[in-house]
């Protein structure tokens, strides 16, 4: 089975389990086990925490935005292999990859676990969070009515890359990543290694919404678990058994008659599966 990086809909799934526990709470204690992720915490980042009501858990992309009572943000990123799960306070000793802790005043502990340790979190001023480096330049919301075929067309104009490889650039559109990109192509009948700047007009007119239907049914299924993600609550997601392509080289392609069945190709060292008969 593929790891992946959590897209989309699993940090939605994530952000959504987070907001039911951590909304309008205040944050009692913050235990940091290390000093850093994939860069340093910032200075006296506990401290700065500790006693802050969460207003608002929102997403912005792959990025998880907690939203504080003194006008600055919490950003966070779940790497390859971060978690954030929501437990009682004080089961027990920390695990060996629960790197911060949590503690709200209803006794909730949310622990973020990461064994890769390649997620992050900052702390930013609310009215500069858009012009934060991780988040400056950040395409379109796929899920927003402003992502549509036209805005997605004149995205595209000029790209002679292949139309996958376009999907994953986040100036393009923010949050797309290899697992929906490939199941969306597929939907659209697009294929993965097709120019991107041909997909336009009736093309782009079948992606767009089959982008917005596939992230949407994920999102519903609590995200794809292949390996790390995991709900805030520690159940699994199950879209990974919808998949019509990912991951399932060799395997009959949904709804088509071909004879080779669903195709693995690498492109800029992702594996892209697509049908050769249906998409093109």
């Amino acid at each position: 089975m593929l790891s992946a990086m959590p897209e989309l809909p699993e940090v939605e799934t994530v952000r959504r389990g987070l907001a039911m526990a951590m909304e309008g709470r205040r944050i009692a204690a913050v235990t940091l086990r290390r000093n850093d992720l994939r860069r340093p915490f910032p200075p006296d980042f506990a401290l700065r925490l500790t006693g802050r009501r969460i207003v608002e858990v929102g997403r912005r992309a792959k990025y998880l935005t907690f939203f504080l009572d003194d006008d600055w943000v919490l950003l966070g990123h779940l790497g390859m292999s971060g978690r954030m799960l929501v437990g009682l306070a004080h089961p027990g000793p920390p695990g060996k990859h629960d790197h911060v802790l949590f503690d709200t005043d209803d006794g909730r502990r949310i622990v973020y676990q990461d064994p890769r340790r390649f997620g992050l979190m900052d702390l930013v001023e609310a009215a500069r969070l858009t012009e934060h480096p991780l988040l400056r330049g950040l395409g379109p919301e796929p899920l927003d009515d402003a992502f549509t075929p036209p805005v997605l067309s004149a995205a595209l104009a000029g790209r002679n890359g292949p139309i996958k490889t376009a999907l994953l650039d986040q100036k393009l559109v923010a949050g797309l990543g290899n697992i929906y990109a490939s199941e969306a192509l597929f939907r659209a009948g697009i294929a993965p290694d097709r120019r991107a700047s041909t997909v336009a007009g009736r093309r782009a007119a079948k992606l767009v919404p089959a982008i917005k239907a596939v992230l949407r049914e994920a999102i519903a299924a609590g995200g794809s678990s292949l390996r790390d993600h995991r709900r805030p609550n520690g159940e699994l997601g199950y879209f990974q058994h919808a998949f019509a392509v990912y991951d399932r080289e060799g395997q009959p392609c949904p709804g088509c008659d071909c004879a080779t069945g669903i195709r693995r190709m690498v492109q800029s060292g992702r594996s892209t599966f697509y049908c050769g008969k249906r998409q093109n």
